[in-house]
């Protein structure tokens, strides 16, 4: 991660510059004709309105109230900044806003409540339980912060969560678990010191307390010294946790704890201190922004040291984003009436689980390819992982479900999953039916990857198997595949390697080769040569039938994996031509398939027809039911230049071939996507401004139509998507990563069960 300094000109800027702070509201529903106005206000919002009052349980199905969480704050105790009243901490309780939705899909409206007295604030945040699904209490200073979240969680209906409490307990508690096991600690048995005895302080103790940690193993410190039963004028919450009744030197309690637990302020804790720990200490040094003892400073006395702290800038950073985002979706979504402690526990164990699996290359590349694996360098997933929604946030909504807090009491947790990768980008929820229904099959198809040594292919393989989708083969040197697994700690179990090297298969592949090629040139000795690249002896196991399909390109040409499927495999005999089909998620979430988007540069009318049906095809089998726009600058013969000509007659073609096709052209671009110009202009067309196969008169247009939708629309792909090959071959992008790898596994072997 970057260490770079903040600076202070530099932050002002990006919260004033453009659109003034950091978040805004943007309509959901469309509002573009006064019929649409009428909707959603006047006269027809009375509907909703009147169902509501009916049951009030409605508000969930005809509001936004079950994605909408309040952000509350009175900047009592701002970050590191102390008091600086709620107009000053408004910037913090945006961002945490931004956090919500950019992690979890979850929308925000931030509070700032101009009070310190903690019955009005209690009065005020209780009044608005009809406007949220749920409350995150935000920087609000001790010990008020423990009454107010108590009084509001007794009196509202909804979860009510102070995170600077519960965040930082839910996190490090994973943290923990993780280092208790690689450092061979049992909880039962260990001692900890912790310093500081705030809220965050507190809920850590009583999280760990309930994870196996003994009370009277924690010896908690405040600016007075150790808190024990020997002190007067103790709050409640420090008397819980009371140790004996007399002092203990900070620096001596180090002697002996298996532990450190640090929430207080920096440079409190020194290199002799941490030395002095028993063997295999674990310390998490979690004052921000700087640590109660530098990462630098504690690791350089104890070499068999775990620690962890808030910064990102170094391993194990405990970082509340983790938690919050996840554990609110979690209760959302199933309308949860609290966030009680088994939730809170679900969450700790499934992020702690969530660590000991291999780490996607989608991860590593947003931390420069750091490498990242379970140890104690890594006992709590990175900030940045996609895949903590997935599992934080169902395992949430079980225990919701399970402890009985939740509205909703049973959940499709295969269609939730699908959800929540919906919400973190369409395109996985597209390829989800496909996986879903690969897992199902009793056969798994046989896809073999032609770059097997690829460390992302390797990651990918792993997931393919595991998750049974298809049996991968990896092609590529043995020893450098194993050796790899092994430095990364991938699972290779149930995936097949093969040494392109030393493949006893070489020499049946070679005759088949040349016997294959004989009429064009083609010698046993030519064959051997060819089969020494990875594009051709994967492609002829697949003519053979050792391989249902296959994936290349991460290092090789596309056009050299086209070439040798031709050669060997050859075209669907339908068909005239071969064709690249990228599928595009737009922002809005319509999906689009384009083509010809990578193959032919100038189709005849034969050719472009052909694409416009494998194109076709393709929709379908994403259960989308094809509209097919054969684009041109022309509209319904408003040209009769060349090429618009061509479009004409390829459209011409495929109604005569496929007269149950949905197809119009040609077309502009806007009439394939504007119902009110095809209505005006074009009330002829089948396709109502509402086309979804796209095809374009050439490969220029093709390409850069994509791209520019990528690029400048925010759009998401998959592909590109092969076809026109006689069985599965498809060309990976150079820089594919391990979740595209595995989403083009799964097409390839979706496509294997219908060759």
């Amino acid at each position: 991660m970057s260490k770079r300094k903040i600076r202070v000109e530099e932050a002002l800027e990006y919260h004033s510059s453009g659109r003034k702070g950091k978040i805004e509201v943007i309509p959901t529903k469309p509002c573009n004709t006064q019929y649409d106005l009428s909707l959603a206000y006047s006269p027809g919002v009375a509907e909703p309105c009147r169902a509501i009052a009916k049951d009030e349980e409605l508000v969930y199905e005809y509001t936004a109230k079950g994605n909408l969480v309040a952000v509350i704050s009175n900047g009592t105790a701002v970050l590191g900044l102390g008091n600086i009243g709620a107009s000053a901490g408004k910037p913090v309780m945006e961002g945490k806003g931004v956090l919500f939705k950019k992690f979890a899909d979850i929308d925000v409206f931030d509070i700032e409540i101009s009070t310190q007295d903690p019955d009005e604030f209690i009065t005020t945040v209780a009044n608005l339980e009809p406007t949220f699904g749920g409350i995150n209490l935000e920087d609000i200073k001790a010990p008020e912060c423990f009454y107010i979240e108590q009084e509001l969680q007794r009196r509202m209906n909804i979860p009510v969560m102070h995170d600077d409490q519960h965040g930082t307990a839910i996190i490090s508690s994973a943290g923990l678990l993780n280092a208790a096991e690689l450092q061979g600690k049992q909880l039962a048995a260990m001692k900890v010191i912790v310093s500081g005895a705030g809220a965050a302080a507190t809920a850590c103790s009583n999280l760990y307390i309930q994870l196996g940690i003994k009370r009277e193993n924690i010896f908690m410190f405040d600016s007075k010294g150790l808190i024990h039963n020997g002190r007067t004028g103790l709050s409640e919450e420090k008397k819980l946790f009371a140790n004996g009744t007399t002092d203990i030197p900070f620096a001596d309690a180090f002697k002996f704890a298996d532990m450190f637990l640090g929430l207080s302020s920096a440079d409190v804790v020194s290199k002799e201190m941490i030395a002095s720990m028993p063997p295999n200490p674990i310390v998490f040094a979690l004052a921000n922004p700087d640590p109660e003892i530098g990462y630098e400073e504690a690791t350089s006395v104890r070499q068999d040291i775990i620690m962890a702290t808030g910064r990102s800038d170094y391993p194990n950073q405990v970082n509340n984003v983790l938690g919050f985002p996840y554990i609110f979706r979690g209760a959302l979504d199933v309308r949860a009436k609290a966030i009680n402690d088994e939730m809170k526990l679900a969450a700790v164990r499934a992020i702690a689980a969530l660590t000991r699996e291999s780490v996607p290359d989608s991860v590593l590349r947003a931390y420069a390819g750091e490498k990242i694996a379970f140890g104690n360098m890594y006992i709590i997933p990175k900030p940045l992982d996609p895949r903590v929604l997935l599992r934080v946030a169902p395992a949430v909504a079980k225990a919701a479900i399970d402890s009985g807090v939740a509205r909703k009491t049973t959940l499709d947790f295969d269609a939730y999953k699908r959800e929540l990768e919906g919400r973190q980008g369409k395109s996985k929820q597209l390829t989800f039916g496909i996986i879903s229904g690969l897992q199902r099959t009793k056969t798994k198809k046989r896809i073999m990857l032609a770059e097997g040594d690829e460390l992302k292919v390797i990651r990918a393989a792993e997931i393919i198997a595991s998750e049974g989708i298809a049996t991968p083969i990896l092609l590529g040197d043995k020893d450098v595949i194993a050796k790899k697994a092994a430095e990364h700690s991938v699972d290779l179990e149930g995936v097949e390697v093969v040494d392109i090297l030393n493949s006893p298969k070489r020499q049946e592949y070679a005759e088949y080769l040349a016997n294959l090629r004989a009429r064009r040139g083609m010698t046993l000795a030519m064959a051997k040569r060819l089969l020494k690249q990875r594009s051709y002896y994967s492609t002829v196991a697949v003519a053979v039938g050792d391989a249902d399909g296959k994936l290349s390109g991460l290092n090789t040409r596309y056009d050299d994996t086209i070439r040798s499927a031709l050669q060997i495999i050859g075209t669907d005999k339908r068909y005239s031509r071969v064709a690249g089909v990228h599928i595009i998620i737009t922002k809005s979430g319509d999906t689009l398939f384009l083509a010809d988007t990578t193959v032919t540069v100038n189709p005849t009318a034969e050719q472009l027809a052909d694409i416009a049906m494998m194109t076709a095809e393709v929709a379908r089998r994403f259960d989308v039911e094809p509209r097919v726009a054969m684009l041109s600058f022309s509209d319904f013969g408003s040209s009769e230049e060349e090429t618009t000509i061509t479009v004409r007659k390829a459209t011409e073609i495929v109604k005569a071939k496929k007269p149950e096709l949905m197809i119009e052209g040609e077309m502009q671009a806007d009439t394939a996507f504007s119902p009110e110009k095809v209505n005006e202009q074009f009330p002829f067309s089948t396709i109502k401004g509402n086309a979804n196969v796209i095809v374009f008169p050439d490969l220029n247009a093709a390409n850069i139509a994509y791209k520019l939708l990528l690029t400048l629309g925010g759009a998401e792909y998959i592909g590109p998507i092969l076809v026109g090959i006689a069985k599965p071959v498809h060309v990976l992008e150079r820089n594919a990563d391990v979740s595209e790898i595995v989403s083009m596994t799964a097409i390839c072997a979706a496509e294997a069960f219908t060759k």
